[in-house]
Order: structure tokens, then C-alpha cells, then sequence
């Protein structure tokens, strides 16, 4: 018998993939170990290795494959001693009923006979089972105005039916009674209307990844069901950039350069077990409190984005945070991060200062309870000493699951974090 190599489950959360790449071919032989395919999962580029020895009989789902269900057979392996053929031939078997397509409905003997009363020549635009080849528009501004689309003969790519064939069609093409049922009231639905192209705009259509479709679920998620609060405050960074240059000069024989965003990881971490009861989970009818903070930070790819983990950040030299990220960074923009890497996470960070954004809102990425939107620094009038400066200020805004952080103790946090970012040698200490 075959061996029957599966759809594997990546990450905890996985329910299908894409086949993105085949790294073996039918013929060749595999060990334990070896790298099989890539796996697109909602969030990364995973390598999948061989668990068992033999030959490829056969490669049932071929690559570039979508929607590919955890557990769905995509190849056969043959057994040391079992022959390839014969267990390639088997797959045919094994895989007749999900590549079997539906059966279509029977084409008609012969075009209906029009009604004698009004012929009508047959419009390309009606297929065999009296479907109707329409754009979406066409049918909406049909419907608008009342127009029986059977009546009218397309002009689009394979006699569809567009826009100006329907604007170029009287009232008198409109349906009666006897040929087409009145229009039922519509029905109230609380799932929103899917979005079409405006015809008359240039445009292209582009793919949903897997990656961009978690991102949309799992963000109205958050936004429909976690009560948001936002909290700012404005952060004197002078002191912050100083310590900064003094520290880059010292780690230099060392590779080492630190950059701001690694020290706020480190000010939020510390702030985090500062503030304790910012560090926390809502789990229904617990709270989880975390005794160690692992910061998960926000870097932008190209599809999207991944959120690699800083794992106890709280109790990490700045320097170790450093290379950390930017080896995480690295792997991610690959694609290359494996689960653990970016899943879980205490709280999260996400900087777009380096864009020159003065503030923004994050959203909360569930299960943590709180995210820190970190805005540019730049030179703003400040009170400093009780006179008025210049200085460079940044804005960072706190966004906080209220069902499980009070508006105070998120208050808290964020002078704690203030007060670790103007005060900054209590990062290394």
C-alpha cells in the first residue's frame, strides 16, 4: 500500500493552505528529513519535511494550489520494495472523488422553440441552462430599471452582456408578468454586499494571500468584539537619543547598533512587569496574567503583516533585543519564521515613526490586551525645566482591551513607559 503524504498542520490554528512549491518531483526517492514541499500558511513560508522513506508514486495536488485542507492527501509515497507504478496507478482511485467535478446539467437537444407571438432571436448571452452571461453592474442597473436580460443580445467577450448594452435597451425589453416572476422583497442580511468594480475605472484584480485574509478577519474580529480604549502621551526622547549614541559607540567592536525602536521594546517590556496587571489575557470568564513579557513587534512585508516574538524582553540586554530582532525581522520578511516565532506574545508594539506618522491608533491583535502605537519623533516646542524648549517629542498611544484592563492601571502603564524612555538608564540598568 501506498504511503498517503497529507496537508500538514503548520501552526495550532491552520485549517488550509497553499501548496506554494514542490521540492521533489514523481520518481524521486525521499528519507526522513528531507524537504518536500512549501507550504503558505496565514502567516509565513514553511519548508515540510519527509517523515518516511520510499519513492514519489504520484503528486496529487499539483503547485500553486489555494484552500488545500489540513489532512487532504497532496501525494503518494511508494514503500521500499513496492512498485512505483502500481502505486502511482492507485491514485487515480484515490483521487477520482475530489477531482471529480459536478456533474453539469444536460445540454439541451435543441434551442426552446421561441413563442410565436414574439420571436426572439437566441442572445449569445444565455447559456444552455438558461443562465444569464452578465456583468455584475449590467445586472444591477437591469435590475434598477426593470430590463429582462434574456431579451437582450451581449456585446462583451463571449456575448456578456455590459454596461451599454443595458443602457442602450428601452423599457420595452422589461419583463411581464408571464415571463418572470415579480422581484421578491429583499432580505435584511447583516453580512455586508460583496464589492464590485466600477466597470469605467481602469483596475485589476488581485488575490487575497492567505496572510491578508487572516489580517482581515482577525482585525474586524478584534474591532467588532474587543472594547477599545486609547491612551497618549507625549515622550521627551533627548535623553533616550543620547544614551542611544553613548551605547552604539561602546557596542561597535561588537557589530552593535541599537536602534530607538529596540529601546522602546525594552521600555514597554519593563513597563509591562512594572505594571502587572496590564500584562494580561481575556479568556471569557478568566483573566490570565503573564509573569514574563514577551513583546511581539510589527514588521511590514509584502503581503501583509508578521508579528515576531521578543520573548522575555523584560529580562534581555538591549543589545541581545537588537540582534534578536533583526534576525527575526530578517526571516520574516522571508517568510521563514516557524510558529513559535511569532505566535503568542504578552502585548505588542508597533512603530510607524520612520514614516513620519505623528499618531495613530493600533488595533489589538486578540488574545493580547494591549498594543503601543509608537508615532515620530520630532522637534516640538516642550516644557522642559519649567521653561519652554525645543525638544524632540514622540507620541505613543496605548490601546487597551477595556474588558480586561481599567482605564487607571493602562494609565499607569503608559507613565511608566514615559517615564523609562526619559529616564533611560533604567533600561540598563
Amino acid at each position: 500500500m501506498p504511503i498517503e503524504l497529507k496537508m500538514p498542520a503548520l501552526s495550532p490554528t491552520m485549517e488550509e493552505g497553499t501548496l506554494a512549491k514542490w521540492l521533489v518531483k514523481e520518481g524521486d526517492s525521499v528519507s526522513s528529513g528531507d524537504l518536500m514541499a512549501e507550504i503558505e500558511t496565514d502567516k509565513a513560508t514553511m519548508e515540510f519535511e519527509a517523515v518516511d522513506e520510499g519513492v514519489i508514486a504520484k503528486i496529487l495536488v499539483p503547485e500553486g494550489t489555494d484552500n488545500v485542507k489540513v489532512g487532504e492527501v497532496i501525494a503518494l509515497i511508494a514503500e521500499e520494495g513496492e512498485d512505483v507504478d502500481a502505486a502511482a496507478s492507485g491514485a487515480t482511485s484515490a483521487a477520482t472523488p475530489k477531482a471529480e467535478p459536478a456533474p453539469a446539467p444536460a445540454a439541451l437537444a435543441s434551442p426552446p422553440a421561441a413563442p410565436s407571438a414574439a420571436p426572439v432571436t437566441a442572445a449569445p448571452s444565455t447559456s444552455a441552462g438558461d443562465r444569464v452571461k452578465a456583468s455584475p453592474l449590467a445586472k444591477r442597473i437591469a435590475s434598477d430599471k426593470g430590463i429582462d436580460l434574456t431579451q437582450i443580445t451581449g456585446t462583451g467577450p463571449g456575448g456578456r452582456i455590459v454596461k451599454a448594452d443595458v443602457e442602450g435597451a428601452s423599457t420595452g425589453t422589461a419583463a411581464t408578468p408571464a415571463s418572470a416572476p415579480p422581484a421578491a422583497a429583499p432580505v435584511p442580511s447583516s453580512a455586508p454586499a460583496p464589492v464590485q468594480a466600477d466597470e469605467n475605472i481602469p483596475h485589476t484584480i488581485e488575490k487575497l494571500s492567505n496572510m491578508r485574509k487572516t489580517i482581515a478577519r482577525r482585525l474586524t474580529e478584534s474591532k467588532q468584539q474587543v472594547p477599545h480604549i486609547y491612551l497618549t502621551v507625549d515622550i521627551n526622547l533627548d535623553k533616550l537619543l543620547k544614551l542611544r549614541s553613548e551605547l552604539n559607540a561602546a557596542l561597535e567592536p561588537q557589530g552593535v547598533k541599537l536602534s530607538v525602536n529596540d529601546l522602546l521594546i525594552k521600555a514597554l517590556a519593563k513597563s509591562l512587569i512594572a505594571v502587572p496587571k496590564c500584562n494580561v489575557s481575556f479568556a471569557g470568564d478568566t483573566l490570565i496574567k503573564y509573569e514574563r513579557a514577551d513583546i511581539s513587534v510589527a514588521v511590514s512585508m509584502e503581503n501583509g503583516l508578521i508579528t515576531p516574538i521578543i520573548q522575555g524582553a523584560d529580562s534581555k540586554a538591549v543589545s541581545a533585543i537588537s540582534t534578536e530582532m533583526k534576525e527575526l525581522a530578517g526571516r520574516a520578511k522571508e517568510g521563514k519564521l516557524m510558529p513559535h516565532e511569532y505566535q503568542g506574545g504578552t502585548a505588542s508594539l508597533s512603530n510607524m515613526g520612520m514614516f513620519g506618522i505623528k499618531q495613530f491608533e493600533a488595533v489589538i491583535n486578540p488574545p493580547q490586551a494591549m498594543i503601543m502605537a509608537i508615532g515620530a519623533g520630532e522637534k516640538r516646542p516642550y516644557i522642559v525645566d519649567d521653561a519652554l524648549a525645543v525638544a524632540t517629542v514622540m507620541s505613543a498611544t496605548g490601546s487597551f482591551d477595556h474588558r480586561a484592563i481599567d482605564g487607571a492601571d493602562g494609565a499607569e502603564l503608559m507613565k511608566m513607559f514615559k517615564a523609562l524612555c526619559e529616564a533611560p538608564l533604567g533600561l540598563v540598568a
